[in-house]
């Protein structure tokens, strides 16, 4: 095409000149009397009628005969018309060599000096780079059982021109079932690239790939390609630790990440390790390059790379112990149906860690959901019965995200502070009638057991849970605080707490964690800042603290990573994550155990504590059946929350071995009634599950955990008072 300009060019050029010197010739030869004019003769009338005193003048020489002749040619008069227009024809001319040469120029440098720019963008105008999604990793519990998998899926894709061919489009809907104006917009979807490939059906039956294959001639521009989806052996097992997949938002694919390209077309981690580890599961995309013509219209495909599968990841799960946590929360709170209000409680989670290491052993949430229903897309209908009240939060992970009442499970760690702060000694006692008005303010503040427990130490107030020995904790935080003898700080007892991680976050590698909360004066007077009668920091509000209720606010990881600080002096920072295995099956990351915390406590003080909570497991006649039957010696505590017009928040917390901690479980359901009673049973079969895989013994055998549908009917009503 340039060498087709440039000889135009050069034609015009060498037009312009050969007329230019036509014309210069042509007036060179013309006759004089064509453009040339002659001398003009004139009489001299100069004389007459002038002075007759004048001696002789011009008209006396004229009566006299003598006449002279004068020339009107001038300089100007004599030049020839030709002249002008051979300067013209020059200065066209040479403006024709400044325009030929000019052109001349840019051809060079168009030819010469910027062929291989230009070969190269006709190159790319030639070809384009179109990329296809590539498997993500597969997800393995610590011991190899696996927890997200993917399975083949028939999809049938077609070039972008098929949009065109109203009659192929038609015959996809119907063999499809899709109506023609989806399959019409999925083919115009150029999102992925305007030259991919697009989807026009996922998961297809075998039956209708077959009909596409068998008819080809009718689907021209029409395949059917192999692709993976996730799939869930085991159904809900695990669902919030695992999370799910989706496409990538906008915001998404605008974003630049390091190290990972996202296109329209890749699947996407959306919650849970698929989104902490999204980077580590994706893998690399098959790219072809592809010829195409003038329009974009693909002709073949010049070079094919296959894509890459995803690293696996192995998670520090036990996929045993899990499926002991899920059963027993769903056949707690749902046992018919999943239905919500057919068992005890509305909600509830469990977690179980590694004292050791902080590795995540067990994270289970009810009501819970099956990620396979998020794979391609969830229903409108499931997902907006999710929303409702009554489903109460199937999406969100209690373990992490919920925020419960403390309840008594607080004890332990505020009788460390008493200790600590030489409020409480082991020969400390007091009196427990059920009643209790420390500040003599006619406010009765009552214990769990309204007929008392009389009187007793610490070590048995932790075992038989008894508030009134907490009160009186609680009210000497305030005596000696601001509003007493000014001996600590107003947050004395909350800055005690936050040691073992209360009121932060623990760092886990998942998202959605929540912090808590742990009242403090300043938060108080925030939250009551239109209501000042309200703001200020009472000893009711040290009292209610001191035995986890009022305002206190922990999670259940909390709990978990709080006792296990108890447990061992220290807290580690909780993982999923054990390890990420490329395609050889090569160990490429491995997750190194961090000290999060240790907290200020004397050991004195911990072994005092320790063997409390182990009195209370070993003392407690019904607890104490529950351990023996796994064959364990653990110590924990029991707590039940009160909240008005609701029942009782169960709680209980356990770590196993007594002397050599190995696991720590905390379990919390909300609305269920007393923790010995509901929440004790979970915790010794999940530390049971624990052990039974550390010695290699486990039984368990590990089936499918369904989703919850959803449903729930009223849950009545239990005012009968706490039970521990």
């Amino acid at each position: 095409m340039l060498v087709v300009i440039a000889v135009a060019v050069l034609a015009a050029v060498i037009v312009i000149v050969v007329v230019a010197a036509a014309l210069a010739a042509k007036s060179r030869s013309a006759t004089p009397s064509v453009g040339k004019s002659k001398g003009v003769s004139e009489l001299s009338t100069v004389g007459v009628g002038s002075s007759p005193f004048e001696r002789r003048t011009q008209a006396k020489a004229a009566r006299d005969g003598e006449v002279t002749v004068t020339s009107s040619e001038t300089g100007a008069a004599s030049k020839k018309p030709s002249d002008e227009l051979g300067g013209r024809f020059a200065a066209l001319g040479a403006a024709a060599l400044v325009i030929f040469g000019a052109l001349s120029a840019k051809l060079w440098s168009m030819q010469i000096l910027g062929n291989t720019e230009y070969a190269e963008a006709a190159e790319e105008n030639l070809y384009t780079t179109v990329k296809t999604p590539a498997p993500r990793g597969c997800i393995y519990d610590a011991y190899g059982e696996p927890l997200v998998v993917n399975r083949p899926s028939q999809t049938v894709i077609a070039d972008p021109e098929v949009a065109d061919n109203r009659d192929v489009v038609r015959r996809l809907s119907t063999v499809l079932g899709v109506p023609a104006n989806v399959v019409l917009q999925r083919i115009n979807d150029a999102s992925a690239g305007a030259q991919s490939l697009r989807v026009v059906g996922e998961d297809v039956r075998l039956r209708d790939v077959a009909f596409i294959a068998e008819h080809a001639d009718a689907f021209p521009g029409v395949t059917v390609e192999e692709r993976s989806l996730r799939t869930y052996p085991h159904g809900a097992l695990a669902a919030h630790v695992l999370g799910y997949t989706g496409a990538p938002s906008e915001e998404l694919l605008e974003r630049k990440n390091e190290g990972r390209e996202i296109l329209a077309i890749d699947t996407v981690g959306s919650a849970g390790v698929e989104a902490t580890y999204d980077a580590y599961l994706s893998g690399e995309h098959g790219v072809s390059q592809v010829m195409v013509d003038a329009s974009g219209r693909r002709i073949s495909v010049m070079s094919d790379i296959k894509d890459s599968k995803g690293n696996d990841l192995y998670l520090t799960l036990d996929a045993k112990a899990q499926y002991v946590a899920d059963t027993a929360l769903a056949e707690t709170i749902a046992p018919n149906g999943g239905v919500i209000g057919t068992g005890k409680g509305s909600k509830g989670a469990v977690v179980a860690l590694d004292v050791t290491d902080g590795s995540v052993a067990v994270m289970a949430s009810f009501p819970t959901f099956d990620p396979t229903s998020f794979t391609g897309a969830i229903s409108d209908e499931l997902f907006q019965k999710y929303q409702q009240e009554e489903a109460y939060a199937p999406l969100n992970n209690n373990a992490v995200s919920g925020q419960f009442m403390a309840a008594s499970t607080f004890k332990a760690f505020t009788s460390l502070a008493g200790l600590e702060y030489g409020f409480a000694d082991e020969k400390s006692s007091w009196t427990c009638t059920g009643e209790w008005d420390g500040f003599g303010s006619g406010d009765i503040q009552r214990c769990w057991r309204r007929d008392g427990h009389g009187t007793l130490n610490l070590r048995d107030g932790i075992v038989v849970s008894c508030d009134t020995v907490f009160y009186e904790i609680g009210k000497a935080f305030y005596d000696h605080g601001p509003n007493g003898t000014g001996e600590i700080s107003e947050t004395a007892l909350q800055d005690y707490l936050r040691q073992f991680g209360f009121g932060a976050k623990t760092g886990i590698d998942l998202g959605g964690e929540a912090v808590g909360v742990i009242p403090t004066p300043a938060w108080k007077a925030e939250l009551f800042r239109n209501r000042p009668a309200e703001a200020s920091f009472r000893g009711g509000d040290y009292t209610n603290m001191i035995i986890g209720q009022g305002d206190v606010l922990v999670t259940p990881l909390q709990i978990a990573c709080g006792y296990a600080g108890v447990a061992t002096g220290r807290i580690m920072q909780p993982h999923l994550l054990k390890e990420v295995r490329n395609g050889e099956g090569e160990v490429v990351v491995s997750f190194e155990p961090v000290v999060e915390r240790t907290p200020e406590v004397t050991e004195k003080h911990l072994a005092y504590v320790r063997e409390a909570l182990h009195g209370m497991v070993q003392e407690s006649a019904g607890v104490a059946q529950l351990f023996a039957e796994q064959g364990l010696d653990a110590a924990g505590k029991s707590g039940t929350g009160e909240k008005q017009n609701e029942n009782d928040t169960a709680w209980f917390v356990a770590y196993a071995p007594f002397k050599e901690p190995k696991y720590v479980c905390a379990c919390v359901v909300e609305q269920a009634g007393g923790g010995s009673d509901v929440a004790a049973p979970i915790v010794a079969k999940v530390l049971g599950a624990l052990m039974d895989s550390v010695e290699g013994s486990s039984q368990v055998e590990i089936g499918r955990v369904a989703g919850s549908p959803g449903d729930s009917i009223p849950i009545a009503v239990n005012d009968a008072g706490r039970e521990d």
